[in-house]
């Protein structure tokens, strides 16, 4: 049970990480090749790319985790905590009303690459494993939006302040 939850907390930080360090090992490597040696490769372009999809939608999960989105919040300040809470609950049930459609939608072109077996052009494996970046981020997204929205219903319940993240200028 730990376990799970330390998971829960960290599985957005620990997967970042990875992605990021792929990227910036594999940018490096690339730069060094291309200055030093002049030679560069189709497949380390390619790992950049695909690396960079997966930190975007990964990050984008992170950022409901953490009420980190760009929002415009003035409203915010003005109103008292139910009905802050149920605009974060409003936003949040739109949210994920776009976010199941996206994801269905997203699927739809993971099948259509399984179907045709669309391979990348450098690194020739089926391209399948990158465009599940959008799937998995828009599954991890619907995760923390349901963690979001139990989060204010409890918060409209018990009557206490609602979640609203980190501020990132004050």
């Amino acid at each position: 049970m730990e376990t799970l939850r330390n998971i829960d907390r960290n599985a957005e930080r620990w997967l970042l990480l990875v992605f990021y360090v792929m990227l910036v090992i594999t940018m490096a490597i690339e730069v060094l090749r291309r200055e030093v040696f002049s030679y560069s490769s189709v497949w380390g372009e390619e790992i950049v790319r695909y690396s960079f999809i997966y930190l975007a939608w990964i990050g984008a999960s992170a950022a409901i985790r953490d009420r980190a989105h760009i929002r415009i919040d003035v409203i915010m300040h003005y109103i008292g905590p139910r009905p802050k809470a149920l605009l974060y609950i409003f936003g949040d049930i739109v949210m994920f009303l776009v976010a199941v459609i996206a994801l269905y939608w997203s699927f739809e072109t993971v099948l259509v690459s399984a179907k045709f077996g669309s391979v990348t052009a450098g690194l020739r494996i089926s391209q399948i494993w990158f465009l599940m970046a959008v799937p998995v981020g828009f599954t991890l997204m619907i995760w923390r939006l349901i963690q979001s929205f139990l989060r204010d219903v409890k918060a409209l319940k018990d009557g206490t302040d609602v979640y609203e993240g980190n501020t990132l200028f004050d």
